[in-house]
This record gives structure tokens, C-alpha cells and sequence, in this order.
């Protein structure tokens, strides 16, 4: 048929004659993939099948539906599903098939096995992309009956979905079909057809076929624009009247599921008339239906009445402006006012945020204003510093800002009032701490991850916000006179590093040229002291973080860290070279942990993102130099380890040559007496995302699978190491690979197992808690993955697990008790001589003083309970 097609054809009928009698009573599913393909082939190139069209029908529905289980160990892999697929593309393949297939389809849906029903339907499904209206005709009656009783009766729900499917499917053929003037529409009497039989079902008071009913009628109403508009504008006065009807809060949210349903399909066709749309005359009685479930008490149906409301409001024309007014005021209400149901908190927040993208003007005028008041009486309640509930309320607040900023205009609003919120509590009179310090920053990044995608409104967030965030912290970096408590708040870790999340989102999608010209005013800020950008710049004092400046004022380098760090790859910073000279210095300074950390951060994520030329490599040999020098001994050996530490993740993530010298040159530290714990724990480090530098969002050169190449290079170094370490450094470099394999996949792990379970095992008996934990999650998965290995060490590792069943560290303990639940995978005759003495030990446990202790002890004993016994 691939060389010889139209010698072939030539032969007419006689060919497909002769075709039909060999393919007779084939058994090899081998041979059967290749009869339905040249089946298909026959129908799909128009070869001669009259009149043997009935015959070759015959000869391939013999086999439906397939019933076939593949031997074990079939060295051909023919599945089951292979068979079946190929012999439904030959059954949906033609029209001329409908008068047999059809009746053939309605007999298996109707027998008692799964399968059968299952095939059927999704034969049925296929063949509607096929037939036409002449080919259903005369079956439709039937085929609904099946399909309705399938769904009204069935216990499975994967034939409830394939019916669902089917009957979608053949109403869209109905609907798809050109008519002739003189002809029936049958997708009206179709669709007639359907609603007298479950209309009814819809107003029986103990609502018992509700949703088969409601189901049948959803997907028939999802298979076209006019089968949509017939049964919902037969439906929804129905589902309306009954909301009326029943006043118990879970029936009605039964009936607004159900009116969701169905304007969600409302939404999937688009109408050019606003005359055509069916739901414009229930708009009066939808919105009423909305306000009364968003006003009702049951949380439950608050929460159907938000999603309702949503899709309502995402349809044009549905709600007037009073609507609008009320719908703002009630999504206010629920995600502001009232405290009791927290999932309704976030619902209508959620809400809030897609309907103020779609009515700006409306959120604007009614709710911003609102809340703009709010956070004034939250500013007055700090000042008399107020209770914890207020705090709360405060909280919420900025929640509810940062939500529905999600149109530029709005955004014009609520930037400003959350800037001059934060100048607020800057002040002295406020009795800010931390937390709201922080609570408005968080707003703030949500806010700038919202104009992430339209390059304009990303522009105004960071001209406006990140000079105001930078004037703030300078200005709290001044010396005072007085002691200003307040002020300094800002200076505190937690407080910068939120700051460092607010700027660091605002600078990472930046255009090129938006980020240079950002870069040209704060670059020379931190250099050259140039506050001229900033609001409000009357400083008592020049800002010199680099020369002689106050800790306050270098704790400020974690601010140009977020900015420098998130730019993309092709802007080019100004100064470049005294900048990274400057943070050199400062990374190596011990005079103040913090800063000399984001010094060494900052210096690390400019290195990682420089293009490779004779630059980087002086700028690396300065970096190398320092090192050596100052790993000698001396103050500031801690803050010049930080630095190796952050400039080798900076070269191994980027695939640098040097990485493996810096590695190696960390590896050696793992012996030192001081730095040797430090250095296990930077491996760690090394094998961790960063979520302030060195981020693919932030630009950073992250290459791929940089872990697995980490593991192969150095981790035969550090077998090595271990085994000819001293006893007391051991625990070092267990700690170190520990880290390193638990940042893995498993798959890379698994073909050098048999070398590192040793140590692993060693590891276990480590009395460093962090050790322990890394350990035993790295080995919970290679329990299930690797049973054979792991069983020549049964032994031991039932030991070790029960005696960290006890560990004083929460974490091992439930970690030890998983690894527990673990060990029944491995073959039952190697546990069984285990089993009295686990179920003895996993007895105490089951009495730990946390919950989650005990429910792990639990489960890992009812396992070791059942283990060889019949049927487990």
C-alpha cells in the first residue's frame, strides 16, 4: 500500500474482499496492530468498499471491545491500550460505519463491564468528530438514554466523566451540522429532550439527582454557543426560583454551585450584540442571588458567592454601578471587617484583586478611600500603641492595598499611601517595631510583583518607591542627636532584608535602559555619597558607606546588593571597578558581620553575572588574593572565609574554571580547627537557591544541572578526605556530603550508593543534630528506590533509625520514624526477623509529648504490624 497504491486501487472491491478474508479470525496482537492500520488506510485513502462495507465492519468490531492482558515478560511490550486505540481509530474512521457501530455502542455502554462502557463512550466520543446529523438521527434517542442512566447510576466516576464527555461531544456534532431549510433541527429536540428529563430533578426538595442532573445539562450546555443559550435560559429562571425556595445555607449553595456552573460556560462564548447575551435579563436576580449568599452568615456559601461574584463581574454589562458600589462594600466586609473565616478572607481578597483590574474606577472611589482611612487610625492606635487585635486590623489593611493594586491606576493610589505609611512609622512618635515595619514591605514586594508584567507601571513602582526606601534608610543611618529608638528600627536585619526583597523585585524586569538609568543615580550614592535623586535629602551629615562610614551606614551595602544584583546582564554598571574594589574591602571588614556579609554577597553576584574577558579575571585574582591572605590568621578570617564561601557559589553555579581550585581550597578548611564546622556547613550553601543573589529571576548565570556536576567532581574528593582524615574532623566532611546529597536527585545518587553508604551509616551516629537530619532524608528515598543495597545493611540501620527515634531534635525524630515506615519496602524476609523488637521500640513514640511525632509512630508501627501478613 506504501509503493503500490494505485495497482491496488485498480483492483477495486475484489481488493478489500480478499483483505477481509485473511484478516478473519486473527489472534496475534502483533498481527492486529498492523490489520487496523491497514484498515484505516483502506478507509482513509479511498479505496473501493462497496459493497463489502458491512464484512469489514464485521471483521474488525469482532474484536471490541479489546479484552487483552500481555503475557509477562512480552518481549514486544504490546499493551492493552495499543490495541484499543488503534481499533477505535478504525471504528470512528467513516460514516458508512454509523448504522452498524452505533447500535453496537448503545449495547456495550448498557452490559456490566467497566471496560466495555468505558471503550464505548470513548468510541462514541470519537465518532462524533466524524458523524453528522443523518448519522445520529435514529439513535439519539437511545444513546441519551444510556449515556443519562450512566451518569444518574454509575459507581464509577471515570464512566461518569467519559458519559459527560460523550454527550458534550455529540451535542456540538448536533450543533455543528449544516442544516437545509426543510430539515428538523435536531439539536433543539435534542436539547429538549435533556431538559424534560432533568428539569425535575432540579425542584425535588431532597435535591437527591441535583447534580447528575445538573452535570448532564452543564455538558451539554459547554458543547456550543446555541445549545449554551437554549438550556440556560431554560435552567437559570428554575435554579433562581429554587434559590428563593430553600433556606437552609447548604442547599442554596448546592443551587449557586450549580448557577456558576453555568455562567461559567456563559463566559466561554463571546457575543458581538450585547442584545444576544441570555443572561441579560436575569442580571437584577443573579445579582440579588450574589449579595445574599456574600451576605448570609455560612462561610460556605460566602465562599460560593465569591466565586460567583467574580465570574458575574468578569462578564461585561452585568452589574450597574449601584451593583458595583454594594460588591465593593461586601468584598470589604469579608476580607477586612470580619475576622471569623479565614478561607473567605482570602477569597475575597483574591476576588477583589480580578475585579479591580476589570473596574478601576470603582475601587478607586469606594474602596482605596476606605482603606486609606483605616491605615490612619492604624497609625494613630501605634502611637497609643495599640493592642494586638488593632494590630491585626493593620495587617489586614495592607493586605487588602497590596490586593487590589492590580491596575496601573490604582497603583498611582496605593504606592503613595503605603510610602507615606511607612514615612509614618519612621517617625518618632510611632511605636513601630519590626513586624510593621516589615508587614508594610511585604505589601510593597506584592505590589511590585503585580507590575511586574506591564513594563510602564514596573517603571513608575521603582522611580517612585526605591528612591523613598533609600532616603528613608540613609536618613536612619544619620547620627542623632537624641536617641531615636524608632528611627533605627530600620536598620535591624529582618527590616533590611525586606527592603532588600522590595528593590530586588522592582529592579529585576526592568528594560535595559530603564535599569541604566536607574543604576547612574544610585551607584554614585553608595560611591560618591550623591543624594540628589532622593526625596527629601537634607541629611545632617554626608553618606559615606565605603570611607570611614558609621556601621549604620555600611549595613546600607544590602540595599545596593538588591539593586546591582537583580539588573540584567547587559547593563552596564558605572564605576564598576571601584565598586567591586570597595566591596572587596568592606566584604573582608569585622568590624560589622551584616555589612561585611552583603559586601561579600554583592561582590559575588557582580562576578557571577560579569562577561568572561581580562576584567573578570583581575578582578578574580583580586578576590584570590585577599583570600589567601586573610585565611592566614588575624580578626577577620570568619568575614574572608564568607567571602570564599559566596565567591565559589558565584564561579560554580556559571561553570568557572577556577570553581575547582576554590572548592578545593574550602575543602581544606574542612580540617581547620576554627573554621572546619563553618566550612562543612557552606556546602550547604554551595547546593541552596538564594532567593536575594544569584537568582535566574534576578538575571544570574545559573547553569544547568550545576548540582549534579558539583556532586561528580568533588564528592570522590571528599570520600578521600573522610577516610584520611583525623577521628575529631570526620564529622566535618560527613556533614559536608551530607549536604550535598540531599540537595540531589536521587537517580544521580543511586549508581555510587554501594561507595557512600558507609558513610552514610557513619553519619547517622554523628551528635550534630543537622547531620542527622540531612542523613536521614537523603536516605528515606533511597530506601524505596534502592531496597536490594539497602537490605545487606538491615541490620544497622534498624538500629540507628530506633535510636533516633528518641533524639532530643523534633525533626530527627519524625524524619528517624519515616525512614522507619521506609524499611517495610525492603523485601519482607529480610524484616521479619526484626519485627517483634521494631514493634517493642516504636512503642514509646507513640507517647512523645508533639503530635506529629506521634502520628508518624503510628504509622510506621501499624506498617511493621502488618508486615507478612496475608495480603500486605
Amino acid at each position: 500500500m506504501r509503493t503500490r497504491d494505485e495497482e491496488l486501487k485498480g483492483l477495486g472491491a475484489d481488493f478489500t474482499f480478499g483483505f477481509i478474508q485473511m484478516m478473519d479470525g486473527e489472534k496475534d496482537p502483533r498481527n492486529l496492530l498492523v490489520a487496523f492500520r491497514i484498515v484505516h488506510d483502506l478507509i482513509s485513502r479511498d479505496y473501493t468498499l462497496e459493497p463489502f462495507v458491512e464484512e469489514l465492519f464485521e471483521v474488525t468490531s469482532c474484536y471490541f471491545p479489546i479484552d487483552f492482558t500481555p503475557p509477562p515478560n512480552d518481549p514486544y511490550g504490546i499493551q492493552r491500550e495499543d490495541l484499543v486505540l488503534s481499533l477505535q481509530a478504525v471504528l470512528a474512521s467513516t460514516a458508512q460505519f454509523a448504522e452498524f457501530l452505533l447500535p453496537l455502542l448503545v449495547e456495550k455502554v448498557d452490559s456490566e463491564i467497566l471496560n466495555a462502557k468505558l471503550d464505548s463512550l470513548q468510541t462514541l466520543h470519537a465518532c462524533c468528530a466524524v458523524y453528522g446529523q443523518k448519522e445520529l438521527k435514529d439513535f439519539l434517542p437511545s444513546l441519551w438514554a444510556s449515556i443519562r442512566r450512566e451518569v444518574f447510576q454509575t459507581a464509577s466516576e471515570q464512566v461518569e466523566a467519559e458519559g459527560l464527555a460523550a454527550l458534550r461531544a455529540l451535542t456540538a456534532c448536533l450543533s455543528c451540522s449544516v442544516l437545509r431549510t426543510d430539515a428538523e433541527d435536531l439539536l433543539d429536540s435534542f436539547l429538549s429532550s435533556i431538559l424534560q428529563d432533568c428539569r425535575h430533578h432540579l425542584c425535588e426538595p431532597d435535591m437527591k439527582l441535583v447534580w447528575p442532573s445538573a452535570k448532564l445539562l452543564q455538558a451539554a450546555a459547554g458543547a456550543s454557543a446555541r445549545a449554551c443559550d437554549h438550556i440556560t435560559s431554560n435552567v437559570l429562571p428554575l435554579l433562581l426560583e429554587q434559590f428563593h425556595k430553600h433556606s437552609q445555607s447548604n442547599q442554596r449553595r448546592t443551587i449557586l454551585e450549580m448557577i456558576l456552573g453555568f455562567l461559567k460556560l456563559q463566559q466561554k462564548w463571546s457575543y458581538e450584540d450585547k442584545g444576544e447575551r441570555p443572561l441579560s435579563g436575569f442580571k437584577d436576580q443573579l445579582g440579588s442571588v450574589v449579595f445574599m449568599a456574600l451576605a448570609d452568615p455560612n462561610a460556605q456559601l460566602q465562599l460560593v458567592g465569591i466565586r460567583t461574584l467574580t465570574v458575574l463581574a468578569s462578564q461585561p454589562d452585568l452589574l450597574s454601578s449601584g451593583d458595583l458600589e454594594l460588591a465593593v462594600g461586601h468584598l470589604y466586609r469579608l476580607s477586612f471587617v470580619e475576622e471569623d473565616s479565614q478561607s473567605c478572607r482570602v477569597a475575597a481578597l483574591e476576588a477583589a484583586g480580578h475585579l479591580a483590574a476589570l473596574y478601576p474606577v470603582a475601587f478607586s472611589s469606594y474602596l482605596v478611600p476606605r482603606l486609606a482611612e483605616e491605615l490612619c487610625v492604624g497609625e494613630l492606635d501605634l502611637a497609643r500603641e495599640g493592642e494586638a487585635n488593632k494590630c491585626a486590623r493593620h495587617l489586614r489593611c495592607l493586605q487588602a492595598l497590596s490586593a487590589v493594586s492590580t491596575h496601573p491606576s490604582i497603583v498611582k493610589e496605593t504606592l503613595p499611601l503605603l510610602l507615606q505609611h511607612l514615612c509614618q512609622l519612621n517617625k518618632g512618635n510611632m511605636v513601630a517595631g519590626p513586624s510593621e515595619v516589615i508587614a508594610v514591605c511585604q505589601s510593597l514586594q506584592q505590589l511590585a510583583e503585580k507590575c511586574q508584567p506591564d513594563p510602564e507601571n514596573c517603571w513608575y513602582f521603582h522611580q517612585t518607591a526605591v528612591p523613598r526606601l533609600l532616603a528613608l534608610a540613609v536618613q536612619a543611618s544619620m547620627p542623632e542627636k537624641e536617641h531615636a529608638v524608632i528611627r533605627k528600627v530600620l536598620l535591624e536585619d529582618e527590616v533590611l532584608a525586606a527592603m532588600v526583597s522590595v528593590i530586588g523585585t522592582a529592579t529585576t524586569h526592568l528594560s535595559p535602559d530603564l535599569a541604566a538609568q536607574s543604576a547612574a543615580h544610585i551607584v554614585p550614592l553608595f560611591l560618591d555619597g550623591n543624594i540628589s535623586f532622593l526625596p527629601e535629602n537634607s541629611f545632617p551629615c554626608r553618606f559615606q558607606p565605603f570611607q570611614d562610614g558609621s556601621s549604620g551606614q555600611r549595613r546600607l551595602v544590602a540595599l545596593l546588593m538588591a539593586f546591582v544584583c537583580s539588573l540584567p546582564r547587559d547593563v552596564e554598571i558605572p564605576q564598576l571597578n571601584q565598586l567591586m574594589r570597595e566591596l572587596l574591602e568592606l566584604s573582608c571588614c569585622h568590624s560589622c558581620p551584616f555589612s561585611s556579609t552583603a559586601a561579600a554577597k554583592c561582590f559575588a553576584g557582580l562576578l557571577n553575572k560579569h562577561p568572561a574577558g581580562q576584567q573578570l579575571d583581575e578582578f578574580l585574582q583580586l578576590a584570590v588574593d585577599k583570600v589567601e591572605a586573610g585565611l592566614g590568621s588575624g580578626p577577620s578570617r570568619s568575614q574572608v572565609f564568607t567571602l570564599l564561601l559566596w565567591v565559589t557559589k558565584a564561579l560554580v553555579l556559571r561553570y568557572h574554571p577556577l570553581s575547582s581550585c576554590l572548592t578545593n581550597r574550602l575543602m581544606g578548611l574542612l580540617s581547620d580547627p576554627e573554621l572546619g564546622p563553618a566550612a562543612a556547613d557552606g556546602f550547604s550553601l554551595l547546593m541552596s537557591n538564594c532567593t536575594d543573589v544569584m537568582t535566574r529571576a534576578g538575571h544570574a548565570e545559573v547553569r544547568l544541572m550545576f548540582r549534579q556536576r558539583f556532586f561528580t567532581d568533588n564528592v570522590p574528593a571528599l570520600v578521600q578526605g573522610f577516610q584520611a582524615a583525623p577521628q575529631d574532623v570526620k564529622p566535618n566532611y560527613l556533614k559536608a556530603l551530607s549536604h550535598v546529597l540531599n540537595s540531589l536527585p536521587k537517580h544521580v545518587v543511586l549508581p555510587e550508593l554501594p561507595t557512600l553508604l558507609s558513610l552514610l551509616l557513619e553519619a547517622l551516629s554523628s551528635p550534630d543534630c543537622v547531620v542527622q537530619l540531612s542523613t536521614l532524608r537523603c536516605l528515606q528515598p533511597l530506601l524505596l528506590e534502592a531496597p536490594q543495597v539497602m537490605s545487606l545493611h538491615i541490620d544497622t540501620l534498624v538500629t540507628k533509625f530506633l535510636n533516633l527515634s528518641s533524639s532530643p531534635s523534633m525533626a530527627v525524630r519524625i524524619a528517624a520514624l519515616q525512614c522507619m515506615h521506609a524499611l517495610t519496602r525492603l523485601p519482607t524476609p529480610v524484616l521479619l526477623p526484626y519485627k517483634p523488637q521494631v514493634i517493642r521500640a516504636l512503642a514509646k513514640p507513640l507517647d512523645d509529648k508533639k503530635r506529629l511525632v506521634r502520628k508518624e509512630a503510628v504509622s510506621a508501627r501499624g506498617e511493621w504490624f502488618l508486615l507478612g501478613s496475608p495480603g500486605s
